[in-house]
Order: structure tokens, then C-alpha cells, then sequence
């Protein structure tokens, strides 16, 4: 069937995936991050914290 790999074709063929799913998945992770950084900037009174202890 098919040969052995060595173990530096593996790491290889690893850092190649790893790397092609950060670059198909990026548009996914900028517009998650765009959408948190909206939020936090639209709603400053829920991250105020209370100094009012009873």
C-alpha cells in the first residue's frame, strides 16, 4: 500500500496542516475578534467594576 513515512516527512506533512487550517480559518478569527472588540466598545457600563460592598 503505501511506504513508511519518516519522521520528518510527518512533522512535515503536520506543520503544513496546522498551517493550512490557521489560513483557511483567519477570516473566521478576525470577524470574531472585530465582533468582540465591537461589543466591548458599545456596552463600557458592563466592565465597570462595583465598589459599592455592603
Amino acid at each position: 500500500m503505501f511506504g513508511r513515512l519518516t519522521l520528518p516527512q510527518m512533522i512535515f506533512a503536520g506543520v503544513l496542516g496546522v498551517g493550512g487550517g490557521i489560513y483557511i480559518y483567519q477570516p473566521i478569527f478576525e470577524q470574531y475578534t472585530r465582533d468582540q472588540r465591537a461589543l466591548k466598545e458599545k456596552s463600557p457600563t458592563a466592565q465597570e467594576p462595583e465598589d459599592k460592598k455592603s
